[in-house]
Parts: C-alpha cells; structure tokens; sequence
C-alpha cells in the first residue's frame, strides 16, 4: 500500500513541479521580462529549489564522450556486451582500430558496481579515471521495478552466478574491481571458482569499502541491520511493485525507501546543502550551484532491489556473518576464500567512512590465508570517506593511481 500512496503523491505534486520547474525561467530567462523585476533571482532560486526538493529522479547518463589515452583524446562507445535479466554488462570501448587498440596495451578490467540503492552511474568517475590505462567493463544493475516477474526471482546466489560469467566472459587476463556492497559476492564467486580450479580466475581482486565483515567497527548503517529481527525488515520493508511499471507484481525494497534512509543518516548536512544551493542561486554562484545539482542528480536517482536478494543480503552479511565466520554455503557448495591461491588481492578502505567501517573491508587479507602475503596489498585512505574511495580528488589523485600501479604489475 505504501509505494501506491507514493505513487499518487508523485503524480498530485507532479504538475506542481512543472509549474515550479517554468516559473523559475520566467525569472531568469533573459527573453523574460520578469527576470529584469526587482528580487527576480531571489524568486528564481526559491522555485528551482521547490523544483529539486519534489521532482522525480530519472537514472541519469555516464556522459563519458572522450578519455584522454597518453596524451591523445580518444572518443568512447558505450556497448552492451552481455545482457541478463537484472544487469547489462556495459563495454567503454575506445575508438580505435584494432591496430591501435592492441599495441595500447591495456588490462582488462571489471568494475562491479554495487546492488544497493543507487545507480552503476554512481561509478562514473571511477570509470573516467580508470579508462585512461585499462579496459573498461561495469555491470549495470537493472531497476527491479522495471523486469517482469515472469523473469522470475534473483537471489543472492544469482548475483554470484551473474559476477562469475562475466568473470568467465572477459577472464583469464581480467581484474576484478568492487566497490562497496559487491565485496562480498565477489569474494564469494572469486573462491567458488578457486575451489573447482576454475582456469578462468582473474588475475587480480580490488575490493573497495565494502562490508566483507561487518562485525568490525559497525556503523549505523550495520546497527540498523542487528537491531531489528530478519522478520521486521520482510514486514516493513518489502512492498509489490505498482500496475504502472513492467514488474507489477513483483516484491521489492523500494528505491525511496532506501533514499529516505540514506537522507535519515546525514539530515542537517543535506539541509545545508540545500539552503546552500539556494544561496548561491540568489547570489549567482552559478558554478557551485551545478555541482549541486550534479551531485544531486545522482544522489536522488535510485533503483529497487529484489526482495530475495535484499533480505538474503541483511541476513548472510549483516545478521549472520557467514563469510568470515566460515558458513556460508550457496547451493550446497562452501564459500571458503582460502582456497584463493593465485589471485592478487588489494583492500582499500576510508579512514572516516561512515558506511563500511574500519577493519571491514581489511578483513579479506586474513580470510584468503592461502595467497602468498606478497600477492596482498592493503591501503586505508586517510581522511577520505565513502565516497571518496571511488570519486572526487582524493581517488583520482591517490587511490586510482595505486589501484593501476597493482594491476599493471600482475599484467
């Protein structure tokens, strides 16, 4: 009942958003005879700032047109190379010809997004920077809302089965990045694979501030999980999908759920933001009122998840702990990452990450016991948060170049 109550907030306050959404350019569109009014800026930035604040959030674009490849500047297609039910996998190819191409060259690399709110296009500056010295690939995660539920459930395990065909696609001379929430079933399919002898191991695995074990160091997003009984979360949490999209019918967490949660965490922080945005409106800070507006086009635009896979999560790595306790068993095979034997390993982790605390995602490097310690490497960015792992100025000018440093000496 609560995402049709949602629903019908969205499409009453829908014209009002389109009425706030013009009435803003009336007071600033030069043609406009309003924009030359006493206090037009002031009225502008207040329209646009009710505009933002109930707008509908669409998953935006990865905009990456161009890279620039030693010094050249290169034109980039995005192509989908494999497409599955719940995720395409997506190809940043560069436009060269083939003769070009190979004497680049650059390791293949695939980037896992995470299946937890947001959008794959939340990596788009960890794609940009790795572009420049790799081949890039990215598993883009579908919108739940959006799969027929004759396509039938995706569990936990569908995720692992997902990770290892890809890895199989684009192996043996891969490597692997994860970000966040992916740490785990990546770790999961990596050691599924090692322990049958897979030939088509990746070369490397970087886990990024993932939850791998998050018994250390638990933050709030961890505490909510352990607060609450499995029950309550299938009770509250989970609600059928809409007649108005593709997967009517289906069970999911909702995106604004997950959005209202992400926004409960930090609510002065984006209450200032906001007032901010509308600050630099009135004072024609248009540059800073863009970031804004970038970093909230983002921010804002979230999926649903699969209900299985959403409650499975909670309870294998935020209730139980199966990974590092041992326990974890899909389908009746053991996940035991000390069968990993060959596969390079580099943990990174936030020093003042408030998502995936200290110690989580470190916990990998005494988990794989069997990987020579010199095929391990580990790095905790100091002063750098969650995000800032995987974007902004302190990934690109410090994390994404060691990240290239451990893949190019396993090439």
């Amino acid at each position: 009942m609560l995402y049709q109550l949602h629903e019908f907030n969205r499409s009453l306050l829908n014209p009002l958003m389109h009425w706030a959404e013009a009435s803003s350019r009336l007071f600033t569109d030069p043609a406009s005879p309003l924009a030359y009014t006493p206090y037009a800026q002031r009225i502008a930035a207040g329209y646009e700032l009710l505009y933002r604040l109930g707008k509908q959030y669409e998953k935006p674009n990865f905009n990456i047109e161009s890279v620039l490849v030693n010094g050249k500047t290169v034109a980039i297609v995005e192509e989908e190379t494999e497409k599955k039910s719940f995720c395409t996998l997506i190809h940043f190819r560069k436009k060269l010809s083939a003769k070009e191409f190979a004497a680049l060259k650059q390791p293949v690399v695939l980037l896992v997004a995470p299946l937890s709110g947001h959008h794959s296009t939340l990596l788009r500056d960890t794609v940009r920077s790795l572009l420049q010295d790799h081949d890039v690939y990215i598993t883009d995660w579908t919108d739940a809302r959006m799969v027929p539920l004759a396509e039938g459930p995706f569990h936990l395990h569908d995720y692992v089965y997902y990770i290892q065909d890809f890895i199989r696609r684009l192996g043996p001379d891969l490597h692997v990045i994860s970000v966040c929430q992916p740490t785990v079933p990546v770790l999961a399919a990596i050691s599924l694979m090692a322990s049958e002898r897979d030939p088509r191991l990746p070369k490397t695995m970087t886990m990024m501030g993932g939850p791998i074990d998050a018994r250390k160091s638990p933050t709030q997003v961890n505490d909510l999980a352990v607060e609450k009984p499995h029950a309550w979360f299938e009770n509250q949490v989970i609600y059928s999908v809409p007649p108005s999209y593709p997967g009517f019918g289906r069970k999911v967490y909702p995106g604004f759920l997950q959005h209202a949660g992400f926004i409960a965490m930090n609510p002065g922080r984006h209450a200032q933001s906001h007032w901010d945005f509308y600050m630099h409106l009135r004072e024609g800070d248009n540059e800073s009122a863009e970031e804004h507006r970038k970093f909230y086009d983002e921010y804002n635009a979230v999926l649903d998840m699969p209900a299985e896979y959403y409650l499975e999560t909670i309870k294998t790595v935020f209730q139980e702990h199966r990974l590092p306790l041992g326990t974890w068993e899909i389908e009746g095979k053991l996940v035991r990452p000390q069968d990993i034997k060959s596969v390079a390993l580099f943990t990174i982790e936030g020093e003042k990450d408030d998502i995936s605390g200290a110690g989580q995602t470190h916990a990998a490097q005494d988990l794989c016991s069997a990987l020579p310690q010199s095929d391990k490497q580990q790095f905790t960015a100091p002063q750098c948060g969650h995000y800032g792992i995987f974007s902004g100025r302190k990934w690109r000018e410090i994390i994404a170049p060691k990240i290239g440093e451990f893949i190019t000496r396993y090439s």
